[in-house]
């Protein structure tokens, strides 16, 4: 469909959230320098805009205080008595993957507006979304709002690279009168698709896949490089790895992911709408599947999946192999576990000298179903900022700290509000970017999404 501008905040909320955006991109918050100082920016303009101490908690764990975490509590109305609905709670994590200058045109951790572009680390992922969450607390207060439930907004560290000291986990572990919600709204995930400048479709993040991942090692006796014999770990882990490449885990589809296949139909033609409905039906027509899995982004919504990323072997260019080991990462549909895969990669690997070690339990993450509540009010906010896009429910083929909360019990939906072209997505890449119009109408639809979960 043809693009429709959306409505904008007014002018003096723009300014503010592009003053926000700016002094967060600005703070360089990659592991290694943690988010403490992005947290207390965040909970000064807090209380200057009318919180109180009480519900403005900026807190970390003991042995990591450079993984800050803000934590800010809206209360609501009183109810005469009656006990009060369940809080809503938004997710922004405040921490950014690493970004070197040689490799951008612009500086990183600059805020650089040009040609209608917000460029600079985190524009897309996500401190749009923690800058868009932040004016909209302050807007609220303002015109003295006062929600249904309460709101809490969490800022947190820690999401990206390294995930030592997780905000959502710590936070759930520690202090989850903090921010235990009955539902939980997350903005890293979710929005608007746009390609070749139209909008294509608005998507309401119900589940994602969360990765596993296996070591798989084998030895060899080794010897001089000049007496080749048939022992050789490097050859027996390389025909193991071959193995797992060519083998498929069998098609899952949920109550998400047929949804979505449905959805999704309808804006394609002849063979591939075809063959999408047949997947979304249950169940799934298995040929229909074979062929949408020749796309690699379907065959990730189809099944769980595994891929060796990291191999190792040998310790001389003249000497034979003594060890041979490679990293496998999996990406496990929602309902799966770790025990199945790995039973799985040893049935496929299928040599019992190569050993598959779980590195660590995965963190599950159940899916928050896409019942039609949810899908009609998300959809009404959409609509009443882009008319009529398509509303389709899907599955994350990566992870957000939505596992955290969903994990720990909380329906957790992926709502953003951002427009992106869906094949140019430069979040953790050079020369990450925001629309400035994109920005200015996700900041317009936080301030409504805010206002809707308010209201109960």
């Amino acid at each position: 469909m043809a693009v429709s501008p959306g409505p904008l905040p007014p002018a003096a909320d723009r300014d503010l959230a592009h003053d926000i955006l700016r002094e967060l991109v600005d703070i360089n918050t990659t592991h290694d320098h943690g988010s403490t100082a992005a947290a207390q920016v965040i909970q000064q303009q807090l209380l200057a805009a009318g919180f109180t101490d009480n519900d403005v908690v900026l807190i970390s764990p003991a042995d990591k205080p450079t993984k800050g975490n803000v934590v800010v509590r809206y209360r609501a109305r009183e109810h005469g008595g009656k006990k009060s609905p369940a809080p809503v709670l938004f997710l922004g994590h405040l921490d950014v993957v690493e970004a070197k200058r040689e490799d951008w045109s612009t500086d990183p951790f600059q805020l650089t507006e040009k040609d209608g572009w917000f460029y600079g680390r985190g524009t897309q992922d996500m401190k749009d979304g923690d800058a868009a969450l932040l004016e909209t607390l302050i807007r609220l207060k303002r015109e003295h709002y006062v929600p249904a439930r309460d709101i809490i907004v969490a800022f947190t560290a820690d999401e990206e690279a390294g995930g030592d000291a997780n905000g959502p986990a710590f936070l759930l572990k520690e202090h989850r009168e903090l921010i235990d919600a009955g539902v939980a709204v997350n903005l890293d995930g979710g929005g608007g698709g746009l390609k070749n400048g139209e909008r294509q479709f608005f998507e309401i993040g119900t589940s994602e896949k969360v990765y596993v991942t296996f070591t798989l090692e084998t030895t060899s006796p080794g010897g001089h490089g000049s007496l080749p014999g048939p022992d050789n770990a490097i050859y027996r882990l390389a025909d193991g790895l071959g193995r797992l490449e060519k083998f498929k885990f069998p098609v899952v589809t949920t109550a998400t992911t047929r949804t979505s296949f449905e959805k999704f139909a309808a804006l394609e033609s002849g063979s591939a709408r075809d063959d999408q409905l047949a997947v979304a039906k249950s169940p799934p027509d298995l040929d229909a599947a074979e062929r949408l899995s020749q796309t690699v982004r379907l065959n990730a919504q189809l099944r769980t999946t595994c891929v060796a990323t990291l191999i190792s072997g040998g310790h001389a260019e003249n000497a034979l192999p003594q060890r041979a080991k490679a990293t496998v990462q999996c990406r496990m549909m929602p309902g799966d576990t770790a025990e199945n895969v790995q039973s799985v990669l040893t049935k496929t690997i299928d040599d019992p000298k190569i050993s598959i070690t779980l590195d660590a339990p995965p963190v599950l993450s159940p899916e928050s179903p896409p019942t039609r509540q949810i899908m009609d009010k998300a959809g009404k906010i959409a609509h009443s900022m882009w008319p009529g896009v398509p509303i389709i429910p899907t599955m994350a083929s990566g992870f957000s700290d939505g596992r955290q909360t969903r994990t720990a019990g909380i329906p957790t939906y992926d709502l953003s509000g951002l427009w992106a072209d869906v094949g140019d997505n430069r979040a953790h890449g050079r020369d990450e970017r925001i629309g400035v119009r994109e920005f200015d109408e996700s900041v317009e639809y936080t301030y409504r999404l805010m206002k809707a979960f308010g209201a109960r």
